[in-house]
């Protein structure tokens, strides 16, 4: 009796103490068990990702991949796979399996050391995500008091989807979604049984088992899953069989990338960045969605890569990138040699490395860093003149072995006929911005050739001076001070005394041609110089600069001197768009933005872009709100505010501005044709597209080279220069491997950034109905003499119907006979009508 009374003390004793304990363990852990609410809200560490207007990812951005799933996209086999693996009593226990502590313990009593793993899928989870890995007796109490309150919250489902997004799987993958992309390029449900015993042997070790790094020991490690599905009965003997003889089949599959646009999707990084902070914007699993549209914006990449390397090619070769060994003196390198050697060269965008290993007459052979032996035909090589200076090239070559030799590490890129070329890394840069006039929506954005070679983006931070593309503004200027498209200014040079410099200013005409009394059309067309200087000078510089402001140029960008009316302003490309957008819309200063929407995992929208646009006359011009992003709610999205773009000059100014621009292409029609002049930018006819205008732009000695053109939709500008300014782009003599009209001569606007901008503009408008410039009301239009802008009588290649604003039209007419000007008799612009 007395013996069962002690022991029944002791009993007593001990469970008060085993309490005592427990609760006091429990208070001491407290604070480490999350509430109800963390639990219910548990965000993932999903990367952000970048997509195109229509879709196409074109980045992501995150230590961890991870895609999210939910219970219902997993495949049975797979949820068996862990289970029967990580927690077979999971849909049973309480969060904490009794039956495994017991086995552990009594596994670990008699060997002395810890063989088997107590831990059910609730406590790995608790440890995952409230926990760190110290290997400690607390976290292990930490771990069951956190797992017996998750399973308290939450449902045995839920639970298991947390964890199977939550696992780490190696190589960065964080959860099966991912792990499925990383391993296989799959989906959970395109996966097979093997591959899915192998992602669920990875929790054990996911860098010892990685079926990547350690093939042997991950193969292993399926089979011990399979192994323990087939005694859990989740498959049969039959599929036991058959996934055990399978390969391992698991190679690392990179982010999905549909279009790699990296300038474009940096811009929207850093815009993340700046709003959310490095951490949320990285790890919350946004989605943004761009303005850029993939066919478009790899039309841009294309068009300005083409550029460069034919500017390149223009300039002739500048030889090899290095000499592996000397023909003469040097024994040749093995093929796995040279592809050992190949193997530390970075490839830039499209272009291969290649070892040159035996040269003919007209034939050069080439091993490629991937082992692949091709041979260079004559076509692909003749371009190679010898580089001198950007000045001066050697003679064509008249043999392979004028160009190469045996030893030569070079650069070789594909043709269209999937033939290897000749080539190099382009020394100039370029930048091609384009988007919609009306709303300032960016369509496509390049801020280089290489992002690998360098993450400036010329597109939004080169600050260059624009050259003539300066002059639309300042025509706008003078049409505003009573200026008409058919006014007469003398284009004769210029030369003014300087007192303070002791030196006289000579402005010149590039080229340096002189025309006499010319109307302001034809003097923008063909960008004359001394004609921007005279009309500069009769607007006033002040006025002037004033008027430029208007355009959303900076005030510190634009100097107060006469050179401004040449181009001297620094401006980068997207400020040029953006200005220029207003000849197209009808005067009204747009806010480009490249942002459309941002959504949550679940596709929820976070934000929308509430962009200003052009609107209808009546609507309120004054309800403005110059931002790039509007906060939305999903009930409000409805419910937007229009933002109306303010006005900046007239619509019959932006008008006239853009049909002027429209015969920098377009020349002076019959007229052209009979005194032999056309518009600089004539070169874009080959696009057979009547609803465009353009101005070319080159500053002085070829250092900036620029051309912008539009339609009513697509207004597009193009910069070609060197990173180090000052660095002319010099001349090209004739290469009977390129079209003549393209090489030849000094580089220019018209020469070095157009052809950019019309190989891009064929493949951005194709299948695009044309979208000219309407005349807006309040213009008239009077057939005027060419020669002195006065009313005419006469309908043939003299003369042209010109448009003027009222109040503006001339009032006399032309005599015809050549010595006379002015007829005695004028008449009002009332009466003309």
């Amino acid at each position: 009796m007395i013996l069962l009374k002690r022991t029944l003390q002791f009993f007593i004793i001990c469970t008060l103490l085993g309490l005592i304990t427990l609760i006091s363990l429990y208070y001491y852990v407290k604070s480490d068990i999350p509430s109800v609410q963390v639990l219910k809200d548990v965000q993932l560490q999903t990367p952000m990702q970048v997509f195109t207007k229509d879709g196409l990812l074109i980045n992501q951005f995150g230590e961890k991949r991870r895609i999210p799933v939910t219970i219902n996209e997993i495949p049975t086999p797979l949820i068996n796979a862990f289970l029967a693996t990580e927690d077979n009593r999971f849909y049973s226990h309480i969060g904490i399996d009794p039956i495994g502590i017991v086995r552990s313990a009594l596994v670990l009593i008699s060997t002395g050391e810890k063989k088997q793993g107590a831990s059910t899928i609730t406590m790995q989870l608790a440890r995952n995500f409230f926990l760190t890995r110290e290997k400690a007796y607390i976290r292990k109490v930490k771990e069951i008091f956190i797992a017996l309150h998750i399973e308290n919250i939450l449902t045995k489902d839920e639970i298991l989807e947390l964890y199977l997004n939550k696992i780490e799987l190696g190589n960065r993958a964080f959860g099966i979604g991912a792990a499925a992309q990383v391993y296989y390029g799959k989906e959970l449900k395109d996966l097979t049984l093997a591959q899915m015993a192998m992602i669920a042997g990875l929790p054990k070790a996911p860098s010892a088992l990685n079926p990547i790094r350690n093939p042997t020991r991950a193969k292993s490690r399926r089979n011990v899953v399979l192994g323990r599905m087939l005694t859990e009965k989740y498959i049969t003997q039959s599929e036991y069989n058959d996934a055990t003889n399978q390969p391992i089949t698991a190679y690392f599959h990179g982010a999905e990338i549909d279009l790699y646009a990296p300038y474009i999707s940096e811009m929207v990084r850093a815009e993340m960045v700046a709003r959310y902070g490095i951490d949320t914007a990285y790890n919350s699993g946004y989605k943004i969605f761009t303005t850029v549209e993939s066919n478009v914006q790899q039309a841009a990449q294309t068009a300005l890569i083409n550029n460069l390397h034919n500017y390149d090619m223009r300039h002739g070769f500048r030889g090899p990138v290095k000499v592996l060994w000397e023909q003469e003196t040097q024994p040749a390198l093995s093929k796995s040699q040279i592809i050992n050697e190949l193997q530390n060269v970075q490839e830039l965008g499209s272009l291969k490395t290649a070892v040159v290993v035996a040269v003919n007459e007209k034939t050069a052979d080439v091993i490629l860093k991937n082992g692949m032996q091709s041979t260079l035909t004559w076509d692909n090589l003749k371009w190679a003149r010898k580089y001198i200076t950007r000045y001066r090239q050697s003679f064509a070559p008249k043999a392979a072995t004028d160009i190469l030799a045996p030893g030569m590490q070079i650069w070789l890129r594909k043709n269209n006929d999937d033939s290897y070329l000749l080539s190099q890394i382009p020394e100039p840069s370029s930048a091609i911005v384009s988007l919609n006039p009306q709303d300032g929506r960016i369509k496509a954005i390049v801020g280089g050739y290489s992002f690998e070679q360098s993450q400036y983006n010329r597109a939004v931070q080169a600050k260059r001076q624009v050259g003539s593309n300066i002059k639309p503004f300042i025509y706008s200027a003078a049409l505003e001070k009573g200026y008409t498209l058919a006014s007469i200014l003398n284009d004769a040079p210029i030369n003014q005394w300087d007192k303070s410099q002791g030196v006289a200013w000579r402005p010149k005409n590039s080229p340096a041609i002189y025309n006499g009394p010319i109307r302001i059309r034809r003097a923008l067309a063909q960008s004359k110089n001394v004609i921007s200087v005279r009309l500069l000078r009769g607007v006033g510089l002040q006025r002037t600069a004033d008027h430029l402001l208007k355009f959303g140029f900076k005030n510190e960008d634009i100097n107060r001197s006469e050179s401004l009316a040449l181009g001297s302003a620094s401006i980068t490309p997207l400020e040029l768009a953006r200005g220029m957008s207003a000849f197209a819309n009808g005067g009204h200063l747009i806010e480009p933005y490249f942002i459309s929407e941002i959504q949550d995992p679940y596709g929820n929208i976070l934000f929308k872009t509430n962009p200003v646009v052009v609107c209808d006359e009546e609507m309120n011009e004054a309800t403005t709100i110059p931002t790039n992003f509007t906060a939305q709610n999903n009930e409000n999205e409805t419910n937007q505010i229009t933002q109306c773009a303010p006005r900046i000059i007239s619509k019959q100014n932006a008008f006239l501005i853009a049909d002027a621009m429209h015969s920098g292409i377009w020349g002076g029609g019959s007229w052209a044709q009979k005194t032999g002049w056309s518009g600089t930018g004539w070169r874009a006819q080959s696009l057979d597209r009547r609803d465009l205008s353009g101005k070319t732009g080159t500053t002085n000695d070829s250092v900036d080279t620029w051309f912008s053109g539009f339609n009513k939709n697509v207004l597009t500008s193009v910069w070609v220069g060197f990173d180090n300014p000052g660095n002319s782009l010099g001349r090209s003599t004739y290469n009977n491997n390129l079209d003549s009209s393209q090489i030849s001569g000094a580089e220019s606007g018209a020469k070095t950034a157009q052809p950019a901008w019309i190989e891009f503009m064929k493949a951005a408008l194709e299948g695009v109905p044309e979208a000219p410039i309407e005349p807006p009301e309040g213009l008239i239009s009077i057939r005027i003499d060419l020669a002195t802008g006065l009313l005419s009588h006469k309908n043939d290649y003299t003369s042209r119907f010109e448009y003027f604003d009222k109040g503006t039209a001339p009032t006399k007419y032309v005599l015809s006979q050549p010595t006379d000007i002015f007829e005695e008799e004028t008449k009002t612009e009332e009466e003309l009508f």
